[in-house]
């Protein structure tokens, strides 16, 4: 039976009966036990303020069916009934379904009563963390006594690595910075609209802590270009890591970071050597990870054949089997978050409803993960931002006001989008000749960005001084 037929058959004021009257209750449960139905009634049963249904309930712990038994846990955890005890913790060690374990786990949690503490401290030792983390739930208000933190503070160096992170922020926690009183009252305004020539590395001394909202960047790819070129592509890697992990110092708490990278081949050096291919992004995201970024997405930019190297054409010609190389027509936009234990919702509110409502996205927009974007190609810089790549991340991650950031500036794109939609921004960019056509770019009639009189472009020896105030 449909649910739209169900909740025609199934009103409120059915479901109100049967929960006055635990015959009439019984009788239904006995009356349709093909499951569909109990479901459904298990799922608006709404509050149980009197113990009527109890018996009914727990005779569903009998079914064959998970989501019956996890319903009938729920329901039964409304009750607040410390005689639950027993039967909650029984089926938080023997069922077969892990939700149904979670749901029984959670329903001694919800018994908030010092006597459930003992069961809940037993489950810290179960092999399911997810088992493992419903207990510390349970626990978490009753902590600051010495033989519950004691429990919690034995599995800190727990295998699973989101329970290891929830004792760590619990027993570890730094002082908590106001957001909105501490960041947003700090006036960033020599960081605002800035081209700063010079190495990132310096550059970023003289970012203050949590300045940034945004950072989007393409960095360079390993000796692929004359700007890019390293000793080892270990050094590359550890080039890269020292950057992201200042970016994660800039960065206000729980904002994001979004890195434009591929795999990269770099060419044989003869016909008796092969071409070596890096993985660039499956490289890079361990060290993102480890440093204090948390991913959270990864979207897959797909770019037309045409418009990429023809590595298929020996393949074409022999068909043998171990020669075929695919046509790379896709790169990764990886997304990460700064860690923090606060949903997005508290990012959300830090902005006035005006802001808000100026930043909505409106009209039709990528809804999933694969954006289909031609490549944009220019003489003075080789790789090219594409502006409707830099106008979807902006929209979607940050908001009218923000401070956006490149350290790896090059021909200036997301400057550009950033000041047409109503962000500020920030680029760096160690190389003179990319430096100066922003530069020259933006004195050009067709400016290159929105609001000439507010940009700068500054020498880091020029950046250094206005950040100390001098």
């Amino acid at each position: 039976m449909s649910r739209s037929s169900l909740s025609k058959r199934i009103t409120p004021d059915f479901i109100q009966e049967l929960k006055s009257n635990a015959s009439a209750f019984n009788s239904f449960i006995h009356d349709n036990n093909n499951g569909g139905s109990i479901i459904y009634l298990l799922e608006k049963l709404g509050r149980l303020e009197g113990l009527e249904t109890k018996d009914s309930l727990i005779s569903l712990l009998k079914s064959n069916k998970d989501k019956v038994r996890a319903l009938a846990i729920k329901n039964l955890a409304k009750m607040s009934d410390i005689s639950l005890l027993v039967v909650f913790f029984k089926y938080a060690n023997e069922d077969s379904s892990t939700d149904v374990r979670r749901e029984s786990v959670a329903a001694i949690g919800r018994l908030h009563n010092e006597d459930a503490v003992p069961y809940l401290i037993k489950c810290l030792s179960d092999e399911d963390p997810k088992i493992v983390l419903q207990a510390i739930r349970g626990l978490l208000p009753f902590s600051g006594k010495n033989k519950i933190d004691k429990s919690l503070l034995s599995i800190k160096d727990h295998p699973n690595e989101i329970v290891r992170e929830v004792i760590n922020n619990k027993f570890n926690k730094k002082e908590e910075v106001n957001h909105n009183k501490a960041t947003k009252s700090i006036n960033y305004e020599r960081l605002r609209n800035k081209v700063v020539l010079g190495k990132v590395e310096d550059i970023l001394k003289y970012i203050p802590n949590e300045s940034i909202d945004l950072t989007f960047t393409s960095p360079p790819y390993y000796n692929a270009r004359d700007y890019s070129i390293y000793s080892s592509y270990e050094e590359y890697l550890k080039c890269l890591a020292k950057i992201f992990k200042g970016v994660l110092r800039a960065t206000k708490e729980g904002r994001f970071f979004i890195i434009n990278t591929s795999p990269i081949i770099v060419p044989r050096m003869s016909r008796a050597h092969s071409s070596k291919r890096y993985p660039i992004p499956y490289d890079i995201h361990p060290l993102l990870v480890k440093m204090g970024w948390e991913f959270i997405d990864d979207i897959v930019w797909v770019k037309p054949e045409a418009c990429v190297k023809n590595r298929n054409a020996g393949f074409f010609q022999h068909r043998k089997p171990l020669g075929y190389k695919p046509n790379a027509i896709t790169e990764m936009l990886m997304v990460y978050r700064k860690k923090t234990d606060k949903l997005l919702d508290w990012n959300m509110k830090q902005y006035d409803s005006r802001t808000i409502n100026k930043s909505k996205i409106r009209g039709d927009y990528e809804t999933t993960n694969v954006w289909k974007i031609s490549p944009t190609f220019n003489k003075t810089h080789s790789a090219v931002f594409p502006e409707e790549i830099c106008n979807r991340v902006i929209n979607f991650y940050s908001y009218a006001g923000d401070l956006i950031f490149d350290p790896f500036g090059g021909s200036g794109t997301l400057g550009r989008t950033a000041s047409n939609l109503n962000r500020n921004f920030l680029l760096a960019e160690k190389e003179v000749k990319y430096f100066e056509y922003m530069k020259k770019t933006w004195y050009e009639k067709s400016s290159f960005f929105k609001n000439s009189n507010e940009v700068e472009f500054l020498k880091i020896k020029d950046f250094i001084t206005s950040n100390r105030g001098k």
